[in-house]
């Protein structure tokens, strides 16, 4: 069988255990540490286990556990054991078939994760054995025990932020900290306004807005546990939780008393309500679309563009590291300054479900329900 370069870029999981009898899986993941076996060999793994799929359609339908062999390593490439990597929308849209970019079938799920470097190819200069590394790019595929990478696909994260931390590091946190940077000019005492607020994007906004003292006005659907909602959210550092009826109503007004207008929405549902939150928008300010859960259009009222001369922006953070491809800097320093955050206890993971690959169409069925505040994160 031929494989896509992606697909066959696997191996089997190894084992993980540095101990002569069993360890529990919280005994191996406590405090994000990940405990070797001793006498793990490298050279003795030929094959691997992977979440693949060879068609495109409903993801607990099409993906499949299988046995892949590992392919020879080249003088530019790294063995990776991959330790976590967790279910995100982008990853079901891509097995959907209907993400901006769909790699070669049959294919690995997954987009983001991290994993440990154990071999390096002759002529690899920038990583070495034991470096935690994520993938730089999309369509890697993460949901496998361990693969054959190449060396300029990845690049290194700190080993002293916890194993979720790093496994979710790549892709939400990495587009908050630039809508956050690159649209407005933000400063203490300002205001951001976001829908989706309970997403891995909006707890990444939240805590890295209040990290700058930056407000945030947090926008959810009601639900039968909104006061936990709320406490959680609160409890990272969100100004104002309300829900999509409130946006509407005129007590908004009551709001705005005690902080400014926004200066930048950050819109991760489209429809009505995008809508409301460029009503919400000072004179000048931006809207910065990055997500269409809802699956309806953005529309724009005239009165906004004439009288408000708002700004209607689009933000894909895989573009954004595409087209700083060859500036090492860009990249590096985000990833540093959010290890910052998190090592100062400032920037959490989103509260994860860990599941085993055996356990894949439970874990993909849960990332698909709605209310589900929990990111399904496969551990291996």
């Amino acid at each position: 069988m031929k494989l896509s370069r992606v697909a066959s870029f696997l191996i089997r999981r190894p084992q993980v255990y540095r101990t002569a009898g069993p360890v529990s899986h919280s005994e191996r993941m406590r405090n994000g540490t990940v405990i070797f076996k001793t006498n793990y060999s490298v050279s003795a793994v030929k094959d691997s286990t992977a979440l693949l799929y060879r068609n495109h359609g409903e993801p607990s339908q099409v993906v499949q556990l299988e046995s892949l062999d590992l392919p020879q390593m080249g003088p530019e490439s790294v063995l990776v054991k991959m330790l976590a990597a967790p279910i995100n929308p982008s990853d079901l849209n891509m097995i959907q078939g209907t993400y901006a970019i769909l790699p070669e079938l049959p294919a690995v799920g997954g987009n983001e994760g991290v994993g440990q470097v154990m071999k390096v190819g002759d002529k690899v200069k920038t990583l070495k054995v034991g470096d935690w590394v994520i993938p730089r790019d999309a369509g890697i595929g993460t949901w496998r025990t361990a693969a054959v990478m190449k060396a300029d696909d990845l690049v290194t994260v700190s080993k002293d932020i916890p194993v979720l931390s790093a496994a979710t590091l790549g892709v939400n946190p990495c587009t908050a900290f630039r809508m956050l940077t690159d649209f407005e000019e933000l400063k203490p005492g300002d205001t951001v306004i976001q829908n989706s607020a309970n997403s891995g994007v909006g707890q990444a906004v939240i805590q890295i807005a209040a990290s700058k003292g930056i407000q945030t006005i947090n926008v959810v659907r009601d639900r039968p546990d909104l006061q936990q909602l709320s406490d959680r959210l609160t409890a990272l550092g969100a100004t104002h939780v309300i829900t999509e009826e409130t946006l509407r109503r005129p007590e908004m007004k009551e709001l705005f008393k005690s902080c400014p207008r926004p200066k930048l929405a950050l819109n991760g549902v489209g429809g009505k309500s995008a809508t409301e939150l460029l009503r919400h928008l000072q004179s000048g300010g931006s809207m910065v679309t990055y997500g269409g859960m809802a699956k309806q259009p953005v529309t724009v009222p005239v009165s906004a563009l004439i009288f408000k001369d708002v700004k209607i922006r689009g933000f894909w953070v895989t573009q954004w590291k595409r087209d700083n491809k060859h500036d090492e800097d860009a990249l590096r320093n985000m990833l540093d300054e959010l290890c910052i955050l998190i090592r100062a206890g400032k920037l959490s993971a989103p509260a994860c479900t860990e599941v085993s690959l055996q356990d894949f169409r439970k874990a993909l069925e849960n990332a698909i329900k709605p209310y589900v505040s929990t990111k399904q994160v496969f551990v291996m």
